[in-house]
């Protein structure tokens, strides 16, 4: 289907890129290679819920880094796009091969055909059964999905200046890294959340949430406070000033990140629970409220709108509804708790941000030394700042004043 649709509808031509050499080829070889990975997705989920989550994560870095590696490789010795996607899906893919056909049977010996001794019967109802099972899960992870890649379409077919379409994609890179991020550092969290919640300990389960979802904002807030001064002088030098900065879409797109960090753990945990119809029905309302807002905002608006698009419906919709049920279901206080995020965040942000507004106004001159001074000044100052959170004592009183 996927291979037949951009025959018939070529993605250079819908997405304004007719003149890109290779790129129909290119977006079909990174769309077949993104399929061919699906099925390792079965054999992370069991890494995950038998204690060997790290393991996966390793390797997915390690096929990161080559693919990395790989792509240089291929800009410098064929200069071409096509290149560059093979190069990278390449190592995606061999890694889910590696996962799926080796790796995971060797770990979990009941993967293992010849390890049955005698046939089982297979019942089509059961398998139907499980399917319908997933199916709400499944709804809520395609439309994840298609939020994360939605608004780089939009902007591409909606927005005629080519452009503003680099800097919307630059931009959402970054915005797209701390979320990514925070799920991260959610997974592992969840997956004990997840354990709590079917052994039916209450106590463990909310004192886990809310540190849980202090660690995840502070890391988020801590990011974001520390690109809000510096990604303007990052930006320039990554585009060598071909692409101006647009300082709004910059700062909506990172702010909202930090603002949507507490839901992502509620998100995350939902997976891990029997939440599956809450999870469809949220994730489709948002889905519907971003389509809205961008088709009313991005024409007038053009990136920005696309940006705004995306924080409304993260935080109205994702936050609002999904984070706050969740939150409501685990924890005691969770209006509390949640005035407690947000007083957290607002501290971490605005003196992240104003120490680096200091330094880069004492700091003068410019180029890749200036960015590296600026942000090893700002890193040693926030430290200083942070130094006493090394005391244990202090961090279990801090602990103890997190609502639960």
């Amino acid at each position: 289907m996927l291979v037949g649709a951009a025959l018939l509808w070529p993605p250079s031509v819908i997405l304004g890129f007719h003149v890109t050499a290779t790129f129909d080829s290119a977006l079909l070889v990174m769309g077949v290679g993104t399929l061919l990975t699906v099925p390792a997705n079965l054999a992370s989920g069991l890494y995950r819920v038998h204690g060997r989550y790290g393991r996966t994560v390793w390797l997915q870095n390690v096929a990161l880094l080559l693919g990395q590696i790989t792509q240089v490789i291929a800009i410098i010795v064929f200069g071409s796009l096509l290149a560059v996607a093979v190069a990278f899906v390449s190592t995606q893919v061999v890694l889910a091969a590696y996962l799926v056909a080796i790796d995971a049977p060797r770990l979990f010996p009941f993967l293992r055909r010849s390890g049955r001794r005698r046939p089982r019967s297979r019942s089509w109802r059961w398998g139907i059964g499980q399917l319908g099972l997933a199916l709400p899960f499944a709804a809520g992870s395609f439309t994840e999905l298609a939020l994360v890649n939605l608004p780089v379409l939009l902007v591409s077919s909606l927005v005629v200046d080519r452009v503003a379409v680099a800097q919307w994609g630059l931009t959402r890179v970054i915005a797209s890294l701390v979320r990514g991020l925070c799920q991260q550092a959610s997974m592992p969290l969840a997956a004990e959340l997840g354990h709590d919640y079917a052994i039916g300990d209450q106590e463990r389960l909310r004192r886990l949430y809310a540190r849980g979802s202090v660690f995840v904002t502070m890391i988020a807030c801590l990011v974001v406070a520390g690109l809000l001064p510096f990604w303007a002088d990052f930006f320039t030098l990554w585009t060598h000033g071909s692409i101006p900065y647009d300082a709004p879409l910059a700062i909506t797109l990172l702010l909202g990140s930090a603002a949507v960090a507490p839901s992502l753990l509620a998100l995350v945990f939902a997976y891990h629970s029997n939440r599956g119809a809450l999870l469809a029905r949220t994730k489709l309302l948002q889905l519907a409220v971003f389509l809205a807002l961008s088709f009313v905002l991005i024409p007038r608006l053009g990136p920005l709108g696309a940006a705004l698009a995306i924080v409304a419906s993260d935080l109205g919709v994702q936050f609002g509804l999904l984070g706050l049920v969740i939150m409501g279901q685990t924890l005691q206080r969770p209006l509390r708790h949640v005035a407690f995020l947000v007083a957290l965040a607002l501290a971490i942000v605005l003196t992240g941000w104003g120490i680096g507004i200091v330094v880069t106004s004492l700091l003068g001159g410019g180029g890749i030394a200036h960015f590296i001074a600026e942000c090893a000044i700002w890193l040693i100052v926030v430290s200083v700042i942070a130094s006493p959170l090394a005391s244990r004592k202090l961090r279990a009183r801090l602990t103890a004043v997190i609502p639960t």
